[in-house]
């Protein structure tokens, strides 16, 4: 059963309908006994970097996280900002990351020139770009979805970029490495693209 981890960031509601829709089993865990039981993880977020890594230590689920992704091998998906803190460290904060996969997350100024300054936040539907044969992009033709962000995840080997955007330069916005996966948009208001993308996780 796939376990979402409700630690007070993200629209855990979402996931559980998108999920029920598509008739795979799915539930809330709040507690470190209540998500002893999965066999997928998913990891919500919104907001701040350190706010979410404040809140999710304060949830009292850290360890049993770090036992079921790094000794157990449970296949996990980060979202958003839970997507950003499967990293080392961040630069809207000062808390350490998960560490699951080295990299930093930078403020996307960071990537423009003068001349090439967009919007911030990025927000709305961008095409994603496939890295390499992607598992969680499989039987998807043309792949979109919607971001609403303005840090993103700055990887630290290129062999764990899955999928990059464009946007003022171009970025990953999905990173994988062996079980853990992070992806920056927004699966569950990404219509079908999504709806697909989620149901793939669920097979893995």
């Amino acid at each position: 059963m796939i376990h979402i981890v409700d630690y007070g960031l993200g629209n855990v509601g979402a996931f559980l309908t998108l999920y029920d829709r598509l008739n795979i089993r799915a539930k809330a865990a709040r507690t470190a006994e209540e998500l002893a039981e999965a066999d997928h993880i998913l990891l919500p977020g919104v907001g701040a970097f350190d706010h979410a890594m404040d809140l999710l230590a304060a949830s009292g689920m850290r360890s049993m996280l770090d036992r079921l992704v790094l000794e157990q091998k449970v296949p996990v998906l980060g979202v958003c900002v839970g997507m950003q803190i499967l990293g080392d460290s961040s630069e809207e904060g000062t808390k350490p990351g998960l560490g699951w996969i080295s990299g930093v997350v930078r403020s996307l100024t960071g990537r423009w020139s003068a001349q090439n300054q967009l919007p911030l936040p990025h927000m709305g539907w961008n095409d994603v770009t496939a890295a390499r044969p992607v598992s969680l992009l499989r039987k998807i033709e043309n792949p979109r979805y919607y971001f609403l962000h303005s840090f993103y995840f700055d990887n630290a080997r290129e062999e764990d970029t899955a999928t990059t955007v464009e946007y003022g330069g171009r970025f990953t916005c999905m990173v994988n490495r062996e079980n853990v996966w992070g992806v920056q948009f927004h699966p569950e208001k990404s219509h079908h693209f999504g709806r697909e993308l989620l149901k793939n996780f669920a097979e893995l």
